[in-house]
């Protein structure tokens, strides 16, 4: 079981829209209203891979129990910590001349209360989990020392502890030895102050991060494939070449296909193969962490991993 923490969760309206150009009234050819969230996405990933999660967060509102049906209707287990903040809605533009283009409302400050809830729903479920990952953006207003407390919950526990998150939080993130964490390229550029945009740059940069003590840190460079390190070692994987349909959820569904390969035991580059297979079908639908499995296997046999 792995837990999917995501503390600003939010409906994702896909919209296919043929030629998509600002300025122009357009008619969606499609519409796809899921639950969303980085951390959904992840869970979503892992559900396709034959794993089980349990996806927690805030909720509230009426989005919030529309979000809580979706999720349950798809078949992923949720238990959400109620607030009185309206979760929000995220709105997902596709293009079918182009990538995806995503317009993310920031969400409703939660309280401090809110917080001390979630960590006591967190540290209620947690001792039967093997993996715990912890998903996206906090809600506005959101005091990090609450960010710490959550960080500090499931270290306690002695669990893996995957992070993806940026900005603020992923600075308070990489000062935590023992967490796992996962970044793109932008993301960790602006943590650690340096250009991180090649694989030589990413390398540098992840050996930045193991000083600082981290378990694990992995790297996505879209193209370039994905870099991972740990003290154990360090690989490489550069998926084929693919049409991209939307890349949004590709990250996520990256970090569900790594923890669903270590929860069952793969080691470390095989997990990593998983990961990026994961990530790069999840670009040939619309919709965050969406792919087909058989396509997620055959992009699998096509990747090689190689040690840096």
């Amino acid at each position: 079981m792995i837990l999917c923490i995501t503390p600003n969760p939010a409906i994702d309206r896909t919209l296919i829209v043929p030629n998509l150009a600002l300025g122009n009234v357009h008619r969606a050819a499609q519409t796809i209203v899921a639950a969303g969230g980085k951390g959904l996405n992840v869970a979503r990933a892992i559900h396709t891979l034959g794993g089980e999660s349990l996806c927690l967060g805030f909720a509230g509102g009426h989005i919030g129990h529309l979000l809580a049906d979706l999720a349950q209707m798809e078949g992923l287990n949720s238990l959400w910590t109620w607030t009185n903040s309206e979760t929000r809605i995220c709105t997902i533009l596709v293009s079918q001349d182009g990538d995806a283009t995503e317009i993310d409302e920031p969400g409703l400050a939660v309280s401090v209360s809110d917080w001390k809830r979630l960590r006591r729903d967190v540290n209620k479920t947690i001792s039967s989990k093997d993996l715990v990952c912890i998903s996206g953006s906090l809600p506005p207003g959101s005091d990090l020392d609450d960010f710490k407390k959550l960080l500090s919950v499931t270290l306690q526990k002695g669990k893996q502890v995957w992070v993806d998150t940026s900005g603020a939080a992923l600075e308070v993130a990489l000062a935590y030895p023992g967490l796992g964490v996962k970044v793109n390229g932008h993301e960790i550029s602006r943590s650690l102050g340096l250009e991180v945009k090649d694989l030589a740059s990413a390398k540098h940069a992840l050996r930045i991060l193991l000083e600082q003590g981290l378990a694990a840190c992995a790297i996505t460079l879209g193209s370039e494939g994905a870099l991972l390190a740990t003290p154990a070692g360090r690989w490489h994987v550069r998926a084929p070449q693919v049409h991209v349909v939307s890349s949004v959820g590709s990250g996520d569904s990256f970090l569900g296909g790594l923890v669903s390969g270590l929860n069952v035991d793969r080691d470390w580059p095989e997990s990593l193969r998983d990961a990026v297979a994961a990530g790069t079908a999840n670009t040939l639908l619309a919709g965050g962490g969406r792919f087909d499995v058989q396509e997620f296997e055959a992009i699998r046999e096509q990747t090689r991993v190689q040690t840096w």
